[in-house]
């Protein structure tokens, strides 16, 4: 039986763009204010259950074709490369450094390595978190 609720997926379509737009926040808020990659990889997460909730699952895959598994492989990948490139300049593990920048039309703008660390982590919650809500979620 196939579940067909307009008013949930017109809202859905509403909501996981503000979902979205506030796990992008969460996340590169996240070096100075609570939140980060964990917080922001579960916030996607949700938004993509919203959408698994109110479509089926072949037209969430149509619409996100990319293999979860891959996804959270690759954050741990960029978290561990991000934490281990110290090392190889004689820092501790997971040490970071930050700078300012002026950009034109945008003002002073920190940057940190630790945001390359957060996308890392992002990727490997959100991976991980929808590779088992997938797995549990399948019919077979």
């Amino acid at each position: 039986m196939k579940f067909s609720d307009v008013i949930l997926q017109t809202a859905a379509k509403v909501l996981v763009f503000i979902i979205l737009t506030f796990a992008i926040y969460v996340m590169f808020a996240g070096h100075h204010n609570p939140g980060g990659g964990f917080v922001g990889g579960l916030i996607t997460a949700s938004a993509i259950v919203l959408l698994l909730m109110a479509f089926d699952a072949r037209s969430v895959r149509e619409m996100l074709p990319m293999d979860f598994k891959k996804v959270g492989a690759a954050g741990v990948l960029i978290a561990v490369l991000t934490g281990a490139a110290p090392l190889v300049m004689d820092l501790p593990f997971l040490f970071h450094k930050h700078t300012t920048t002026h950009l034109p039309f945008v003002g002073d703008v920190e940057l940190a390595s630790a945001v390359l660390f957060d996308i890392g982590v992002f990727l490997a919650v959100l991976g991980t978190t929808m590779t088992i809500i997938t797995s549990i979620s399948e019919d077979e």
